[in-house]
């Protein structure tokens, strides 16, 4: 946050750093640079007449132990960061993510499943559900880069190290026109630049994994930052546990960034991860027989930023994205591979006229290449596109007054596979400030999507673009909201919301039977190359209404949510064409995440001074979710493969689709960290009780129908699970 003292004048930087205060009046002016975390940094500075003045500062990382210092102008920062945050946005640094309570370790998007309208299908999935949409129509990027899978299998882990995270910036819906090709959300990450200053690091072990994160100055130009994580389950718990499969994944990235210029900065960041996976379902027979798996994702980008005039700022990319998984199951002789590539150039120009008014600019050519190709022994599949998808947008930033903000935008989408398709996507965000620190909000939009998922229990997803059987999905965007800052770095935000889908794709569970030959192979097995029985077509809905009590600084931070709401699909052939809800539904929410610094809450109380020894962090994480829908057996009939065969089976038939729901979840997590400093480097173990009242939630139930009457089983999601590790920083 940038400020000019004794005025109201006032800019928040954009993630590079880049800021305009236009018009400051001639004269001596001292500037204001704020950010948590940082020792506040003042400059006086001489304006004259009809010249641009540039100033640029460093800041430095501060923690302050002592009584509560009161920072005078405090709250209006505060109260214009919270007007100029855009509808739906919830930012997340590091720290707020490190000090949830995990399963195994701090996780960026488990730690947004606990945010409202942010729903998990269950313990052993990390994928976003976010305001009734499913995990696909998430846009993931990472340094600018999509990223097409961004999980690890159970769910226990995802793409993103949070040691490596510089912030993160989740859009739950409203999103501008700079952002497109998803129907529900965005998640923004960008990994730490490095450290211009001097050498750091931190590592860390736990019970599963070990990882390390090392910054380093580049010259007086530069810094560079990297990080590197494997599990050891196959080493660990696959040893003492025999269920437990043979599993382990790597990944790691590695960042550079350049000075190259006062005008000019040049951003090198790369990712590697990788999936490996192998059960086996008879380990004592003869000839065991299993199935074996891996995944993973490529990522590059190479960012160019250029102050091109005071006023004119711009950013260019060309990133690389590469997803392919691999899969077999030997004793069905079937192999299957899914491959996304997408090569992309894209830029961004912001133009700063005034105070009043701020435009945006932006191009995107996307080059992908999908495939899917599947050997079993009746057939082959062979799907494969080479799509182009060419965008162009516009935006402004519109403040008539102090009191108001208006922000139209315009997309345009071309996308090219084995037909074209071209749509216009406007865009709008209005917000007023009734007080300086009340915020009325609302925002409208209409939104594509040109890829489409093949979802699988517990394996990747396979992905299939648009083509002439399936057309684009779209979806609109309708939210108010409201927004209060209650009192000193406490704030309370309530929205309702109104999502309308069309053409969006469920799997086919029977698309087999509607298997239409493409040609023959030299053995005359039937060869599949088009997608025209994958998916059943349909149209769908959701509302709902969400609060949510925040508190980000102090002894005690944290947040408590609830969130109401109800989403409905209708597919072409099921259900009787009625509407039903699927299976990620939930329609109450509860979500309390809360923090305590346990030395600094003791000491406030006391009023007391506190130096040196170390310090205490106790976190807690509940959340309650009503029951999901689940399809139970309705009827029952007896039938036998032939009339000329004396075996006869008991078959049920379904109800309606997820007509029943299963019981509520509930889950508390606690978490226990000691850090202590020594010099130069600092040590902070921890204890962290996920799902500490044990508590046996539902994660289906099974009905074996063997014996006649159907057996019924229920089973549950994850017990108690204590873990520890320690946490090291140099």
């Amino acid at each position: 946050t940038v400020l000019v003292e004794g005025l109201p004048l006032g800019s928040l930087t954009n993630i590079q750093g880049y800021y305009v205060l236009p018009k400051v009046p001639v004269g001596a002016q001292t500037l204001v640079f704020t950010y948590i975390g940082y020792a506040a940094v003042r400059r006086t500075v001489t304006i004259t007449p009809d010249t641009d003045t540039r100033l640029d500062v460093r800041l430095q990382p501060e923690v302050l132990l002592g009584q509560e210092v009161v920072i005078r102008a405090d709250s209006m920062r505060a109260a214009e960061m919270l007007f100029r945050k855009p509808i739906s946005q919830i930012r997340l640094n590091p720290a707020q993510i490190n000090a949830l309570p995990q399963v195994a370790e701090s996780d960026l998007l488990r730690s947004l499943q606990s945010l409202p309208g942010v729903l998990p299908l269950s313990d052993f999935s990390s994928a976003l559900y976010v305001r009734g949409g499913t995990p696909d129509q998430n846009l993931y990027l990472l340094d600018g880069t999509d990223v097409y899978n961004p999980e690890h299998t159970f769910g226990i882990f995802s793409t993103f190290n949070t040691d490596a995270i510089k912030q993160a910036d989740m859009s739950k819906g409203g999103f501008g026109a700079e952002y497109g090709g998803r129907l529900s959300s965005v998640l923004d990450v960008t990994n730490l630049d490095g450290n211009r200053e001097e050498f750091e690091g931190t590592a860390s072990l736990s019970l599963l994994s070990a990882k390390t994160t090392l910054q380093a100055p580049l010259g007086d130009r530069g810094s560079l930052s990297g990080s590197i994580r494997r599990t050891y389950f196959d080493q660990t718990i696959a040893h003492a546990i025999d269920d437990i499969p043979d599993y382990w994944f790597y990944d790691g990235n590695l960042k550079a960034y350049l000075e190259l210029s006062p005008r000019d900065q040049l951003t090198i960041s790369t990712y590697g991860g990788r999936d490996y996976l192998d059960v086996i379902f008879n380990p004592d027979a003869a000839d065991p027989t299993g199935i074996a798996i891996d995944w993973g994702n490529k990522t590059g980008s190479l960012r160019w930023t250029r102050v091109i005039t005071p006023k004119l700022f711009g950013t260019f990319w060309l990133t690389g994205s590469r997803f392919t998984s691999d899969f077999s199951l030997p004793i069905a002789d079937v192999t299957e591979r899914n491959v996304v590539t997408d090569v992309t150039f894209k830029g961004n120009v912001e133009h700063h006229y005034s105070d009043a008014l701020t435009t945006r600019f932006g191009f995107e050519e996307k080059n992908l290449n999908v495939e899917y190709n599947q050997d079993f022994p009746e057939g082959h599949i062979r799907l494969g596109h080479e799509p182009k998808h060419l965008v162009m947008y516009a935006t402004s930033s519109l403040r008539p007054s102090s009191r108001w903000e208006i922000e139209p935008g315009l997309r345009f989408n071309q996308f090219s596979s084995d037909k074209t398709f071209r749509n216009l996507a406007p865009r709008l965000s209005i917000k007023h400030r009734l007080t300086d620190t009340f915020n009325l909000r609302a925002a409208t939009g209409v939104y594509y999507q040109y890829l489409h998922r093949v979802p699988r229990f517990a394996f990747t997803d396979i992905f299939i673009s648009s083509n002439q059987h399936q057309a684009e999905s779209s979806s609109v965007h309708a939210i108010v909201g409201m927004q209060k800052e209650w009192a000193r770095n406490v704030q309370i935000e309530i929205e309702a919301f109104w999502k309308d889908y069309s053409n969006i794709y469920q799997f086919n569970q029977n698309f087999l039977t509607d298997f239409t030959e493409d040609g023959y192979d030299e053995q005359d097995n039937p060869i599949l190359s088009n997608t025209s029985g994958v998916f059943n077509r349909g149209d769908g809905h959701s509302t709902g209404f969400e609060a949510m009590l925040r508190k980000d600084s102090g002894a005690i931070t944290g947040w408590l949510a609830y969130s109401l709401a109800r989403t409905e699909y209708s597919f072409d052939g099921i259900n009787g064409d009625r509407a039903y809800t699927p299976r990620h539904d939930r329609t109450h929410v509860i979500n309390a995440v809360s923090n305590i610094d346990v030395v600094g809450a003791w000491r406030k109380a006391h009023g007391r001074h506190r130096s040196g020894g170390g310090n205490w962090t106790l976190g807690a994480n509940f959340v309650y979710g009503s029951g999901q829908p689940i399809t139970d057996p309705g009827s029952g009939y007896v039938t036998r493969s032939s009339p000329h065969q004396d075996t006869w089976w008991v078959r049920y038939a379904p109800t309606e689709i997820n007509g029943v729901r299963i019981p509520a979840y509930s889950r508390l997590d606690l978490s226990l960290t000691y850090k202590r400093d020594f010099g130069s480097w600092s040590m902070a173990p921890y204890l962290q009780v996920f799902n500490a009242g044990n508590r046996a939630n539902v994660w289906f139930i099974d009905y074996d129908f063997n014996n006649g009457v159907p057996d019924v089983e229920i089973v549950n999601m994850f017990p108690v699970l204590p873990t520890f590790g320690v946490t090291f920083t140099f």
